[in-house]
């Protein structure tokens, strides 16, 4: 199955409501990675940013094994450079746990690296509700039985105030969202999808996830893409909603989606046709 590699193409995928699950699917080899994309961004990114890439000595020799698994000269910085995709390298340690050992992200959506690096998948996803009660037994689950070469995916869908690569607002959500109608949706409000893989290395036994990041503005979406993502507004459980300012864009988002809908239904003379 093809996840794709744009907001269009993902959201049919996203989860946009129901309770936290894994929704993975496997991808073949050639799914595995975007081909061809503009890297100018993930550059400057990295040059502007050092601290987005941080790599502990337990993950030297898989950050070795990844880098001659994609034939790139260097690092987990090269890597990430040379490719869409931000990449995380997940190791366990001696409780058996696996714990974010190595990355490299230049496009984070409101994380910072340094906080997480070094910790074990439960504390990684600390903010998100209800991630230790639904999710996080699932999740090791899957990652102890996870094998080589096999490549999992899934999507994550947000609705953000801006098309930064890099999100991470410092305001309040109230300050972010302000003066976004249903007028101005179209251009105010954009949809953020993470595109995520997760693969087992043969030799070293650690988990490469990784992360591609694709953006588009409201109004560029189709009407199925628009009709998609408005059913986030009450498909999250209210945590989760919170979390992601949900309270802040919801009527906006409702009503232009609405409109989107009047526009699309055929007039009198289409229904006689």
């Amino acid at each position: 199955m093809s996840l794709g590699f744009s907001v269009e193409t993902l959201l049919p995928s996203a989860r946009v409501s129901g309770p936290l699950r894994m929704g993975l699917v496997r991808l073949p080899e050639s799914e595995w990675l975007a081909r061809a994309p503009d890297l100018a961004p993930r550059g400057e990114a990295f040059d502007a940013h050092p601290d987005s890439v941080i790599v502990l000595p337990e993950a030297r020799e898989a950050e070795a094994e990844l880098a001659a698994v994609l034939g790139v000269d260097g690092g987990i910085e090269q890597i990430a450079r040379a490719h869409w995709e931000d990449f995380c390298l997940l190791t366990r340690d001696d409780a058996g746990r696996w714990v974010l050992t190595g990355a490299a992200v230049a496009f984070p959506t409101d994380w910072h690296l340094a906080e997480k690096i070094g910790k074990a998948m439960l504390a990684v996803h600390e903010p998100i509700d209800g991630y230790a009660d639904q999710l996080s037994t699932a999740v090791d689950k899957f990652m102890d039985g996870l094998r080589a070469p096999h490549i999992f995916g899934r999507t994550n869908a947000f609705v953000m105030a801006n098309g930064n690569w890099r999100y991470l607002p410092t305001d309040m959500q109230e300050q972010r969202f302000a003066g976004v109608t249903a007028d101005n949706a179209d251009e105010r409000l954009f949809v953020r999808c993470e595109r995520e893989t997760l693969r087992k290395l043969p030799r070293s036994g650690a988990i490469v996830f990784t992360i591609g990041v694709h953006v588009a503005p409201l109004g560029t979406l189709s009407d199925a893409g628009v009709a998609r993502i408005a059913q986030s507004i009450e498909g999250f459980m209210e945590g989760e909603g919170d979390r992601r300012a949900a309270p802040h864009y919801a009527a906006a988002l409702a009503g232009y989606a609405d409109r989107r809908l009047d526009q699309s239904k055929p007039g009198p003379r289409e229904e006689a046709a």
